[in-house]
């Protein structure tokens, strides 16, 4: 069979021994890779229709997959002003009084990425943004997903003059006079806003993830672990491919909210398995709490505010009796844990089901943000995955505990943060990902922040936990032969091998020689996706 691709004057890099393998080239048809060898081996196989790549001794990895993101509803939540990158008040201040000069009568302001560590010691409330807000309907997503600020103006279109009681662990946060502050927890109390904002049109929302994907493509990336499948999520990656524009190849894991009932258990068991040729549906994501920023996390003893005492479905043997079902049909599951009764609850839930099943199924973890020694090897012993994310604590926390996230938890607690290093030596299969839009999504600032653990904006300042952080190559490995393991796809992904798939990442340089805090600068030069360049850099 003629080659669709082959690529030349390559160094391929191993993932598994982090050596070079002794080719130099290679070709792929079918979206496989179909031979190994040198450079006049692979040209001779060449065609006309052949896309022939010299790539000047550039490294060839096999494709970063980020282990957890959100591909279109990110897309869609990342409309408006990008609040990521300001880190007081002040900087809010002059970013929203920017954007709201350009709004028309009426329009809603947008923004994202507001970081709570910007309020100091005090509440996050709508208030402390000033006139800036004044009159106008805002909504501003806080970094983590799982809240909303929102103005006085919004407040009041939405029908919001108080508390309220929900069937999931949200809440309007109210002052002591039970006026509310602007802050939603959880999406039961975020949806209430969301709900008469204006949404971006299909075509908006279409460019929006179109321009998302390529970028994704253009940092590296050849695959990620969705962890949702809102916004017409699925709908979207059909289309995309219908048109051959879709740039990533997706696995989805639709969600299973508290009160799903048996009939709702069945859809998503019916979901299983469809999709295209570069998206599936393969699992399912729950939650088991929210997020320690927010004190909707559950933790063992409560935070510093006597918050994160409960579990996100109301009913935790509720959650368990759901994944004990979706086990028992075949379905792996991937659940939001980060506080530590959340991570018990989850481990104590899959030893049930695989002693009442009899059969092991390759269940995950995400985030894991904070657990005790007790916690780490129950993880490989049975054969759950933890999915981390390194940036978070990169970009969100601070060696010397001074951000919310280690203020809530105190010293003993902030001091066990995304323990990467300690659950990678108990044996658990570690993936690496960004949880984007909470974090940026490019793949080699996700594998430098394993490595260094210090924020991105000043890497003078001093890692968060350096006894955690991972070696070059298992953060390698903890975005190609990883996610490959816990998908079950080690047998044809991952790896740089005949069968296995062309999906292809090119670094002008060797990505476990450059030094950690150079890492996230390495040029990208090509990404191949099933044999065929997503990503293409000019030179080429």
């Amino acid at each position: 069979m003629q080659p669709e691709l082959a690529v030349l004057s390559a160094r391929l890099l191993d993932p598994v021994t982090g050596t070079f393998l002794p080719h130099t080239a290679l070709a792929a048809a079918g979206g496989r890779i179909t031979r190994l060898g040198d450079d006049r081996e692979i040209r001779a196989l060449a065609g006309p229709g052949t896309t022939v790549v010299d790539l000047k001794g550039a490294v060839v990895t096999p494709g970063l997959v980020d282990g957890h993101l959100h591909p279109v509803t990110g897309a869609h939540r990342t409309l408006g002003v990008d609040l990521s990158g300001c880190t007081d008040l002040a900087a809010v201040r002059e970013a929203l009084a920017g954007a709201r000069r350009n709004l028309t009568p009426g329009a809603w302001l947008r923004g994202w990425g507001l970081d709570p560590n910007v309020f100091g010691a005090g509440p996050v409330t709508a208030a402390a943004l000033g006139p800036v807000l004044d009159g106008v309907p805002a909504a501003l997503d806080l970094f983590d997903a799982h809240s909303l600020l929102a103005s006085p103006r919004a407040l009041e279109l939405a029908g919001i003059d108080g508390p309220r009681r929900f069937d999931q662990a949200a809440e309007i946060v109210c002052d002591d006079a039970g006026r509310p502050t602007g802050l939603l927890l959880e999406d039961a109390a975020c949806e209430l806003v969301e709900a008469v904002a204006p949404a971006p049109s299909a075509a908006e929302r279409r460019e929006r993830v179109v321009t998302v994907l390529r970028g994704m493509a253009a940092a590296g990336l050849t695959g990620g672990h969705a962890m949702d499948a809102g916004d017409d999520s699925l709908a979207t990656y059909a289309a995309l491919e219908a048109e051959d524009a879709l740039p990533l190849r997706v696995r989805v894991a639709p969600w299973c909210q508290p009160g799903a009932d048996e009939e709702a258990l069945a859809e998503l068991i019916r979901m299983q398995g469809t999709g295209g040729r570069l998206w599936q549906v393969a699992g399912v994501k729950l939650f088991m709490d929210g997020t320690i920023d927010n004190g909707t996390a559950w933790l063992e003893s409560p935070d510093c505010h006597g918050e994160s005492t409960h579990a996100f479905w109301p009913d935790p043997d509720a959650y368990t009796r759901a994944v004990t079902a979706l086990h028992r049909a075949g379905v792996p599951t991937a659940t939001h844990a980060i506080g530590d009764a959340a991570v018990r609850h989850v481990l104590d839930t899959v030893e049930k089901a695989t002693a009442e099943s009899g059969r092991t199924l390759r269940h995950r973890v995400e985030h894991i943000e904070t657990v005790p020694d007790d916690t780490l090897g129950r993880f490989a012993a049975l054969g759950v995955a933890a999915s981390m994310q390194p940036t978070h604590c990169c970009e969100f926390t601070r060696a010397d505990h001074t951000d919310n996230w280690s203020r809530r938890l105190g010293e003993e607690r902030a001091a066990r943060a995304w323990r990467c290093r300690d659950l990678w030596d108990s044996g658990a299969t570690v993936v690496l990902g960004s949880d984007w839009p909470i974090a940026p999504y490019a793949p080699l600032a996700v594998m430098a922040g394993a490595r260094h653990r210090r924020p991105s904006r000043d890497l003078t300042l001093p890692p968060h936990g350096p006894g955690q952080a991972l070696t070059p190559l298992e953060a390698l490995q903890g975005l190609t032969v990883n996610p490959a393991r816990v998908a079950g796809e080690e047998r044809f992904a991952g790896r740089l091998a005949v069968g296995h798939r062309a999906d292809l990442t090119v670094f002008a340089d060797d990505p476990l020689a450059v030094p950690d805090t150079e890492l996230a600068a390495l040029p990208v030069l090509l990404t191949v996706v099933a044999g065929r360049p997503t990503y293409r850099d000019a030179g080429l």
